[in-house]
């Protein structure tokens, strides 16, 4: 591509040049560029509330940032290790209680 020199007008059978692709835009569809994931959003407050619930919510966010081209797909990532550390936290002190029951209900009734 050449440049008319200094002075002269642009040619006119070049339409300028805007920054966007042929869409006119970023993001699918090429309109206003996609939003953040509600859902992914949502999964990583949930991982610290009730991680369950985050693990849900951070597979439901990923399949439709992959539908929808939406953003959030780190938030998304984000709720799903939280939410699994969490939960597998959860289930090792859960086993733990368990056991320190079991433990001590097998000593008491011995003197």
């Amino acid at each position: 591509m050449s440049y008319p020199p200094p002075g002269e007008p642009p040619d006119p059978q070049q339409p300028p040049y805007s920054g966007y692709g042929p869409g006119g835009g970023h993001g699918p569809g090429g309109g206003q560029p996609a939003g953040t994931n509600v859902m992914a959003i949502l999964s990583l407050v949930f991982a610290f509330i009730f991680a369950p619930v985050g693990i849900v919510l951070g597979h439901l966010a990923r399949r439709q940032i992959r539908q929808t081209g939406e953003q959030g797909s780190g938030l998304a990532t984000a709720g799903l290790v939280l939410s699994y550390i969490f939960t597998g936290l959860y289930l090792i002190g859960c086993c733990a209680w368990l056991a320190l029951v079991v433990w001590a209900g097998a000593d008491s009734g011995t003197y």
